[in-house]
């Protein structure tokens, strides 16, 4: 297509007006904020006067009916991404959805199978792909750097939040209106760039903590142990209630090791496989010569983040240009994170990936019959990029 894509943004919740923001100040070549929808009359009154000129709509319907825009960005409760996604791209529009994709496995398929059908482009927010620092270990992995991939531990308990964070909307981590905890809202992101990375597992094993440091429904820490079909293995383990966290990202090969922490990615490579030096050594303690060097991003390689995934998004509907992340890789992740809960669930027993998306949404039915939404005021938005959505490394 030619000229701006007019872009559209559905709900105007913290993340959704920053995205508002960045497209109406001009952030993105291409695309100019067209319209705004949402079902607070609070947030619509202060879309007039903050994005003057750009549509208002109460209804997402009256929005991708009006003619008025050539794309969205959905970022609307979890629980309600593939349903107004799917009917977004079935009415001809492009769409950018929040992450997760939707709070199911059967969801995810659902609206994949949706934008197979209509042909336009689908895209999901996973800001932190544009990490060069993940980009970059990203790279090693496919180069062989590495060799084959021996294990992967991530500690990721970072994502601190307080009471008052999860008392700021009545569906936050409760099972009807988030559907999930720390996997499904916060973890989301590296649990994508864990499968990115290192592949999707074939059985997952997990320990979902209900509650264990906050007054909520849903989990807020877990630890999954990751089987892969060619024999290693991954610990992934997250909370929101540890002070001060860790991100810690390392993956062992037959060729060496990476770690990403602090802002700095170190890389150990073996002269020799270390599966060849073990078979064939014959010293019982043998030494590997090993190379050694670091990479900390420089200024001109910042993280370009939601920015950066809404102008590829552009660029793709304008000219073809690559994604970050196409919309149909969201269900990855989930298909982690749906295996985690059925294992907690079950006993903590294995999980065999694929899962069983009926046996999912019927366990979660159950967890949502019992569930209550909470009687809680919305919180302030700033409608700025909080540091929240970045990678932070403290």
């Amino acid at each position: 297509m030619s000229g701006k894509v007019r872009l559209g943004v559905i709900g105007l919740g913290n993340i959704g007006t920053a995205h508002a923001a960045g497209v109406y100040s001009g952030g993105i070549c291409g695309m100019e904020l067209a319209a705004v929808c949402d079902i607070s009359p609070t947030r619509l009154e202060y879309a007039e006067s903050a994005f003057a000129g750009a549509a208002r709509f109460e209804s997402y319907s009256e929005l991708l009916s009006s003619g008025c825009c050539d794309a969205v960005i959905v970022s609307v409760p979890h629980r309600l991404h593939a349903e107004i996604a799917a009917k977004a791209l079935e009415k001809g529009l492009h769409v950018l959805c929040e992450k997760p994709e939707d709070i199911s496995v059967s969801r995810a398929k659902s609206l994949n199978d949706a934008a197979d059908k209509s042909g336009r482009v689908f895209g999901i927010m996973f800001n932190q792909r544009m990490n060069p620092l993940f980009k970059r270990l990203k790279e090693l992995v496919l180069n062989g750097s590495l060799g084959r991939i021996k294990s992967s531990n991530w500690i990721i308990t970072n994502w601190y939040r307080t009471d008052c964070y999860y008392d700021s909307g009545d569906w936050r981590a409760t099972w009807s209106g988030e559907g999930g905890g720390v996997l499904l809202n916060q973890a989301v992101h590296n649990l994508d760039i864990w499968q990115w990375i290192c592949g999707m597992p074939c059985e997952i094993t997990a320990f979902c903590d209900t509650a264990r440091y906050h007054n909520i429904e849903t989990e807020d820490a877990a630890t999954i142990f990751a089987r892969y079909p060619d024999g290693s293995t991954g610990v992934f383990i997250t909370s929101t209630g540890e002070y001060p966290g860790t991100n810690r990202l390392e993956i062992s090969g037959e060729r060496g090791k990476a770690v990403i922490e602090g802002g700095t990615l170190r890389l150990w490579t073996l002269e020799t496989s270390e599966r060849q030096v073990c078979h064939e050594s014959r010293e019982s303690f043998a030494k590997i010569r090993t190379g050694y060097t670091e990479y900390t991003p420089g200024e001109d390689e910042r993280e370009t983040a939601h920015m950066g995934v809404i102008q590829a998004f552009a660029d793709a509907i304008l000219c073809g240009a690559p994604l970050v992340a196409d919309g149909r890789e969201g269900i990855n992740e989930l298909m982690i994170s749906n295996a985690a809960y059925i294992s907690q669930w079950k006993g903590n027993l294995p999980i065999r990936l694929p899962i069983d998306p009926e046996e999912f949404d019927r366990l979660l039915g159950e967890k949502i019959a019992a569930s209550k939404l909470k009687s809680s005021a919305r919180g302030t938005i700033s409608g700025d990029y909080s540091e929240r959505w970045s990678v932070n490394w403290q």
